[in-house]
């Protein structure tokens, strides 16, 4: 083993997201989803806390047609993208599991 095993690395490239935008990331064993506001960028499980499942159907697409909000593909529940807190659906007022990031040097990082 050397150093360069202990290298965190980056989710993605910050401007491969549209504004706003989404991409789905498979780090560490987990299934994330990397959300893009403006110049913020958020982080969560891709999991429905409803059901449990991914939330979306096609590959990379989490937000509903305004580009606002997260959206589950399963049964239309709507999410805020800053907080994670669902706001309409089957499942109001549960949350996302959040993973803190940042964005540095043009990239997504998870802290």
């Amino acid at each position: 083993m050397n150093d360069d095993d202990f290298l965190p690395s980056p989710l993605c490239r910050f401007d491969e997201l549209p504004d706003p935008g989404s991409l789905s990331v498979h780090h560490d064993g987990e299934m994330l989803m990397v959300i893009r506001q403006g110049a913020r960028a958020y982080v969560y499980l891709n999991r429905c806390p409803h059901r449990g499942i991914p939330l979306e159907w096609v590959p990379h697409q989490f937000l509903d047609s305004s580009g606002r909000l997260i959206q589950c593909a399963s049964h239309g529940a709507l999410f805020l993208p800053e907080s994670g807190e669902c706001v309409a659906g089957p499942c109001a007022g549960a949350y996302l599991q959040p993973r803190a990031c940042h964005v540095g040097n043009g990239h997504v990082w998870l802290d």
